[in-house]
């Protein structure tokens, strides 16, 4: 089988939908706010480069007293004097860039944190719909190798750049100071020069940001596979799976390397126009010291000014080439930090009542997922449920079971209809104190690559020691958590890797007891567990369930006969409820189901 190209991998939902005009460069004024928290490291910075321009172009200064009045005289304290003030000169330079150097890395790194700090935030914050249409590995990519980009800006080119127009401005004054007429033919030279760096701006900019969408995909890509390495190795893959990488790095190689060539030529014009010019004037100048109109130190003052004057000119061109990259970095995470979350908190949000009695009811709730907005999830879906009732929702495949779960934590907004809490509207409270109430244990459980301790205690922070023992005793856990090498402390592996699917289960109940939430979602907790695990973990559910009310999809029959009332979906409605018995005596949808599911 041929391997697709990565070319062909989706995009990321921010970047189909948003213009890409943030690749200019006016997207870097995004990275003031952050450099504005450090303000004395900021201006410590423009003091430092303020000293060592000012050093440099003092320099060829002191190179002209040299040549002209220390090799004219025979007196050697005047050459020990001339000698001294340029190595003065040097320290000073060698001190200030130093500084300069220090305070712009360490501003870097400072902002660098900052944005992703805010950044990672910001990703957290946004809500399932936004998650639903962007891959991890793309908004992995923006969060690290977008932000490296930035770090290079601020701690490199901002610099280079500043401090290239402070010596490129001073060289040319200077030069009009040594010679107004050779300076006057030297700037012929400048904007030359500077003309193949406009015309290239744009077409690097594009580039740039392609090189950069190239990079994601393929880390998206390998997030993805080394996300679900056991499937790739349980269907001997591995070959296919190192093509498909390597097609998307090639893709990646082959943008950045016409990116790179534009890159170069720009960069090589700019430097022979500029240079050109100045082995032009500097033709002239020689003439005239032999002609005795000028100096042997004027023309080497000259000479340094001009070659200070193009090497910063040059060192523009580049960094220009880099501050594209950088801008097409910031374009990317600015998309993400342009991004609002559709499910949000109310500006004065209502508070739920203390203590939390549990009662919920969906009334007539339409809902479509935003990426099938053509087929209801749920159609006119109405339920109540009273406090400390357990009810188990049960139907086929896509009949809208995990939607009831996933509205009432309220990872969606119904189109339709109301869902409430104690009488209160969900889209009334507070995202994290409505979750604050609810306990989940999902089908799949979400396991940390930290230790027990830490896994259990996610569900309440702030728990003791006793605490978090309790619920592990309570979750059937204690048992295989001491039998580990260091107990509670012992690192469970990425996503739960040293342990077995049941004791997965187990650690993600014991979380759901230390919670100790009134209201329960379990998305059946059993039905991936052979029969032994199963009893464990259904002697901990049931320590769970206890005066809490509870919402279950129901897989097994145990969870079934256990439920309060049993709710039969089908296509996004309600077609039957009432007990085990009643419904088996009715016939219908639910009979069916239990004789192909529930009984062996």
């Amino acid at each position: 089988m041929t391997p697709p190209q990565a070319s062909t991998l989706p995009a990321a939902g921010v970047t189909e939908t948003t213009p890409r005009t943030r690749a200019k460069l006016g997207s870097l004024r995004a990275l003031w706010p952050f450099v504005r928290r450090h303000m004395r490291l900021f201006v410590s910075w423009l003091v430092a480069l303020a000293v060592a321009s000012a050093a440099t172009l003092s320099l060829p200064h002191a190179f002209k007293q040299m040549i002209d009045h220390g090799f004219s005289n025979a007196s050697g304290a005047d050459i020990d004097k001339a000698f001294l003030g340029v190595f003065a000169v040097v320290v000073v330079l060698a001190l200030a860039s130093a500084a300069r150097f220090f305070f712009v890395s360490l501003l870097g790194e400072r902002v660098v944190a900052d944005l992703r700090r805010q950044l990672y935030a910001h990703l957290l914050d946004l809500d399932a719909q936004f998650h639903d249409r962007n891959r991890s590995g793309e908004l992995l990519s923006r969060l690290s190798a977008d932000s490296e980009l930035l770090r290079s800006v601020v701690g490199s080119a901002m610099s280079v750049a500043v401090r290239s127009s402070v010596t490129a401005i001073g060289s040319v004054v200077m030069m009009f100071v040594a010679s107004p007429r050779m300076a006057a033919f030297a700037l012929i030279g400048i904007p030359v020069a500077v003309i193949p760096i406009i015309l290239g701006a744009r077409r690097l900019g594009k580039m740039s940001r392609a090189s950069q969408d190239r990079v994601a995909d393929a880390n998206a890509l390998a997030g993805e596979s080394l996300g679900a390495v056991r499937t790739v190795q349980a269907q001997a893959r591995e070959p296919y799976e190192r093509s498909r990488f390597e097609s998307a790095v090639a893709i990646s190689v082959d943008t950045a390397r016409r990116r790179i060539r534009a890159q170069s030529l720009v960069t090589a014009s700019a430097i022979t126009l500029v240079f050109g010019a100045i082995v032009l004037v500097l033709w002239s100048g020689a003439h005239d010291v032999i002609a005795g109109q000028m100096s042997a130190g004027t023309l080497a003052q000259f000479v340094l000014y001009a070659l200070i004057g193009g090497g910063s000119i040059g060192s523009l061109a580049e960094v220009w080439n880099e501050l594209q990259r950088a801008a097409g970095g910031m374009g990317r995470i600015g998309e993400l930090l342009d991004e609002t979350p559709q499910v949000r908190a109310p500006a004065k949000p209502l508070p739920l009542p203390r203590p939390v009695r549990g009662q919920i009811r969906f009334d007539h709730v339409t809902f479509r997922y935003p990426s099938r907005p053509d087929l209801p999830a749920l159609e006119d879906f109405t339920l109540s449920i009273e406090p400390g009732e357990t009810v188990a929702l049960v139907g086929p495949s896509g009949a809208g079971k995990s939607t009831v779960l996933s509205l009432l934590l309220r990872f969606y907004d119904v189109q339709a209809g109301a869902i409430r809490i104690d009488g209160l509207d969900l889209r009334q409270l507070d995202l994290a104190a409505l979750r604050e109430q609810i306990a989940l244990v999902p089908q799949a459980p979400t396991i940390f690559a930290a230790s027990a301790a830490e896994n259990i205690r996610y569900g309440k922070l702030e728990a003791t020691e006793q605490q978090l023992h309790q619920a592990a005793i309570a979750a059937e856990a204690d048992g295989f958590l001491r039998e580990l090498p260091e107990g509670y402390d012992s690192q469970l592996g990425e996503r739960g890797a040293r342990l077995s699917g049941g004791q997965q289960q187990r650690i993600a109940i014991a979380r759901a007891l230390l919670k100790d939430a009134p209201i329960l979602l379990l998305d059946e907790a059993t039905s991936a567990l052979d029969a032994q695990s199963e009893r464990a973990v259904q002697s901990a559910l049931e320590r769970l369930m206890t005066g809490r009310t509870t919402l279950a999809i129901a897989h097994r029959l145990a969870t079934v006969l256990r439920a309060d009332r049993i709710v039969v979906m089908d296509r996004g409605r309600i077609v039957a409820q009432g007990t085990h018995e009643a419904l088996m005596a009715q016939g219908g949808l639910y009979a069916e189901l239990a004789r192909l599911q529930f009984i062996d």
